[in-house]
C-alpha cells in the first residue's frame, strides 16, 4: 500500500497507527456544545476538488448539498448507562461504578465496565439504588457480565431513574454530567433507547437547519445503530490489520432501504450524519450500491482500501488520534488529506470531539494513501 507523508516529511504507512496520530492542545477539547447548536463551525474537505479544505459553518450545510440528496441520521437515544453503587461484604463496603455497554441475549443481562473491577466476584451484588440491583455473573479483567434486577419499576425506568448520562471519558475526567447534558447529549433525531454514547454529528442539528435542508430539496431518513463503549477505545495494536473491531447492533428497515435506493436511482447522493450512520449504511449495501434491510450486529472496520458503496458524503465531528474513527474518515477523504485537514483545524482553533465542531467530507479518490 502506498505511503503517505507526515507533516514532518517522513513517510508513514497507512496501515500504521502513526498515520492517524496528532497532538491536540487540551484547550481545544470541547466540554460544552456551541450555543445554539447550529453555531458550530464546519470544515469542508474535498468539496471543490480533491485535497481542498475550506472553513464554513453548520448553518451552511444546505448550500453545500444538492437537491435530491438524502441526509441519513442515527436515531439512537443515549440511556443512563453509568451506574454507581456499593458492594457489601459483612461490614466492608466498596463503592463501585458500572458502565453498561452491551445488552446480552438474556433479558436484563448486560456487559459492563466496572471500576474497580477487582473488588467484584461472581455472585456478589452491587446495590445501585433501592430500585436497582446488579448481580455479578462473571468477571473478565475490567469487564463484568451482570443481571439487573429492578423493584417497583420496569428495568428501563429503573436505569433511567438510577443511572447517569455517560459522558465521554475526556469530559467525565474534567466534570460530571449535569442537568444541561440531559438535553445537550441527545440529538434531535433520538428515538430508540440503546446507546451509551451519542452519535455526535447529529448534535449540531436544530429545527432551523432541518428546515433549511427541506427548503433546499434535501430529504431525511433515519437508521438505528446503538453506540457502544468501543467508540472510545484506542487501537492498541501497532497496525490496523491486527485490530479487532467492536460490534454494535443496528437496523435499516425495509422501507428506509427502499427509499434510499429510489433516491440513488434518481441521482441523489447519500449523506451520512456521523460515522455510526456510515458504518451501518456500508453494512447494509451490496457491491452494486443497492441497500438491503439490515437488523443485526455489525463489526465492520472501515480503513484504507475499503470501497464505499453506500455513502457519498459524510458529516462528522473531529475524532481522537489513533482511533478507528480517525481511520474511517481518512479512508473516506484521504489519509494525507485528513492529516492536513486536522492540522488546519488545530491551527484554526476548531473545537474537538463529542461537543466540538463539525466537518463535511467528500471522497478523495486521488489521495493515493487511501487506495
Amino acid at each position: 500500500m502506498p505511503q503517505t507523508p507526515d507533516p514532518a516529511g517522513a513517510a508513514v504507512s497507512p496501515d500504521s497507527l502513526d498515520a492517524y496520530d496528532f497532538t491536540l492542545p487540551e484547550e481545544l477539547i470541547a466540554l460544552r456544545p456551541a450555543q445554539p447548536r447550529d453555531a458550530a463551525r464546519m470544515l469542508v474537505v474535498n468539496a471543490d476538488k480533491p485535497g481542498t479544505i475550506a472553513d464554513a459553518g453548520v448553518c451552511d450545510l444546505a448550500d453545500l448539498l444538492t437537491p435530491g440528496d438524502v441526509l441519513v441520521a442515527n436515531d439512537t437515544r443515549v440511556i443512563h448507562a453509568r451506574l454507581r453503587g456499593v458492594r457489601r461484604r459483612g461490614d466492608a463496603v466498596a463503592h463501585i461504578e458500572l458502565l453498561l455497554h452491551k445488552p446480552l441475549a438474556k433479558p436484563g443481562h448486560w456487559s459492563a465496565f466496572a471500576r474497580p473491577a477487582k473488588r467484584l466476584k461472581p455472585g456478589e451484588i452491587v446495590e445501585c439504588d433501592h430500585a436497582l440491583m446488579a448481580h455479578i455473573v462473571s468477571r473478565h479483567g475490567g469487564e463484568v457480565d451482570l443481571r439487573l434486577e429492578a423493584t417497583g419499576l420496569s428495568l428501563e425506568d429503573a436505569i433511567e431513574v438510577t443511572g447517569e448520562m455517560p459522558l465521554p471519558p475526556y469530559i467525565e475526567g474534567k466534570r460530571k454530567a449535569d442537568e444541561r447534558d440531559e438535553k445537550d447529549y441527545q440529538t434531535v433525531f433520538a428515538r430508540t433507547d440503546g446507546s451509551i454514547a451519542a452519535p455526535t454529528a447529529g448534535l449540531h442539528f436544530t429545527d432551523k437547519v432541518l428546515q433549511s435542508l427541506a427548503d433546499a430539496g434535501i430529504s431525511r431518513e433515519t437508521v438505528t445503530l446503538h453506540v457502544g463503549a468501543g467508540t472510545f477505545l484506542p487501537v492498541k495494536t501497532d497496525t490496523l490489520a491486527d485490530h479487532k473491531m467492536h460490534s454494535e447492533w443496528g437496523e435499516v428497515t425495509p422501507e428506509t432501504a427502499k427509499r434510499l435506493n429510489q433516491a440513488r436511482d434518481a441521482g441523489g447522493r447519500i449523506v451520512a450524519v456521523g460515522t455510526t450512520s456510515m458504518r451501518l449504511l456500508e453494512s447494509a449495501v451490496d457491491d452494486k450500491g443497492v441497500f438491503h434491510p439490515f437488523k443485526a450486529e455489525t463489526d465492520i472496520f472501515i480503513k484504507p482500501g475499503h470501497t464505499f458503496h453506500g455513502v457519498d458524503v459524510l458529516m462528522t465531528n473531529f475524532h481522537l488520534p489513533r482511533s478507528t474513527l480517525c481511520v474511517l474518515v481518512s479512508a473516506f477523504a484521504g489519509v494525507s488529506t485528513m492529516r492536513r485537514a486536522y492540522l488546519h483545524a488545530i491551527e484554526s482553533r476548531y473545537r474537538f470531539y463529542s461537543y466540538g465542531d463539525s466537518s463535511l467530507l467528500f471522497p478523495n479518490p486521488l489521495d493515493s494513501a487511501s487506495l
